[in-house]
């Protein structure tokens, strides 16, 4: 499942981010690692950005950026 799956409220766990280079860096830089508990908080009235809440800050990122990272739904 993509991160732009999740609803606002629903948390999961990131598994893998599809990017490379200095983009894939940048995720990482903000905390969007394999195995990091990933909430989102709220999504945009058309979309993009989606809000989420990891590693105790928020953070935006826009749709096809959250559209690379799969998530496993927390239960």
């Amino acid at each position: 499942m993509k991160l732009t799956d999740l609803k606002p409220g629903q948390s999961g766990k990131i598994l893998e981010i599809w990017a490379t280079g200095p983009f894939k860096r940048r995720l990482m830089d903000m905390g969007l690692v394999s195995g990091a508990d990933i909430t989102v908080e709220k999504i945009a009235p058309l979309g993009d950005p989606i809000e989420v809440f990891i590693k105790q800050y928020r953070l935006s990122l826009r749709k096809g950026e959250a559209a690379k990272i799969d998530v496993e739904v927390a239960p």
